[in-house]
């Protein structure tokens, strides 16, 4: 009798699937907008590294005694003052309106919705650009190459997420990976579909590692068979 596969068990919410929260610093977000206020002056007290985010965390604690979590930018250091609000010094780890940035200045932690406290590039390493600004709209070119039209109110922090070089440092043993994927709750190793018995997975058994069908699945496909290129628009390389 065969075992239920990986997308089966996510579901049960057991411990090897569920996030280890209980370990987070907090959560990364901008300060609440305060409309009266065009800025407002906050100093880094603390870089903080966090398992739950790739990129070290800064704590800033504001004039009025309030205090937040941002994703560290680089260059910036314990003691360096940083600014909140509807406009600001075009600085690093300065937080302000998009429709008042610049075009062509590097941000991240952008907003997709005016007060939502920031959705958009937030890994370690990454940045967005200003590109355009049309009426109450900014267009923004995002890391994926993406271009993505946001309200002009929404806010963004000037600068590059720190820690850029995380993932250029292999893991030169399997035991290094495993505590590292064991810190994040992540299931590791992880063995491939086409490896395992027919019994086991959609793609098991047949002579060497060959699925043996179509690897596009409906998106109706039930648990049990949902693996593979879900509801694929397209396949094979593009021209």
């Amino acid at each position: 009798m065969g075992k239920r596969i990986i997308q089966q068990r996510r579901g049960r919410g057991t411990h090897t699937y569920k996030s280890p929260s209980h370990r987070y610093k907090g959560t990364i977000k901008h300060r609440i907008l305060n409309p009266k206020e065009e800025s407002i002056k906050g100093k880094i007290i603390d870089l903080i590294n966090c398992p739950g985010h790739s990129a070290p965390l800064a704590k800033i604690k504001f004039d009025d005694k309030t205090e937040i979590l941002m994703a560290a930018p680089m260059k910036v250091k314990v003691g360096d003052e940083v600014t909140s609000g509807i406009k600001g010094e075009i600085s690093t780890g300065n937080t302000l309106l998009l429709k008042n940035i610049p075009e062509g200045t590097a941000i991240f932690n952008i907003e997709a919705m005016p007060g939502d406290g920031g959705k958009f590039v937030r890994t370690a390493g990454t940045f967005a650009k200003v590109l355009a600004r049309q009426g109450e709209k900014v267009i923004v070119l995002l890391p994926s190459k993406k271009q993505k039209t946001l309200n002009a109110n929404c806010r963004a922090t000037i600068g590059v997420i720190a820690g850029s070089g995380k993932k250029e440092k292999p893991f030169l043993k399997a035991g290094k990976k495993m505590h590292a994927m064991r810190a994040k709750n992540k299931l590791y190793p992880r063995t491939s579909g086409v490896a395992m018995n027919a019994v086991d997975h959609p793609f098991g058994s047949g002579r060497g590692r060959h699925a043996g069908k179509p690897l596009t699945v409906s998106r109706d496909a039930p648990p049990g068979r949902k693996v593979g290129l879900i509801a694929a628009k397209r396949t094979g390389k593009r021209k």
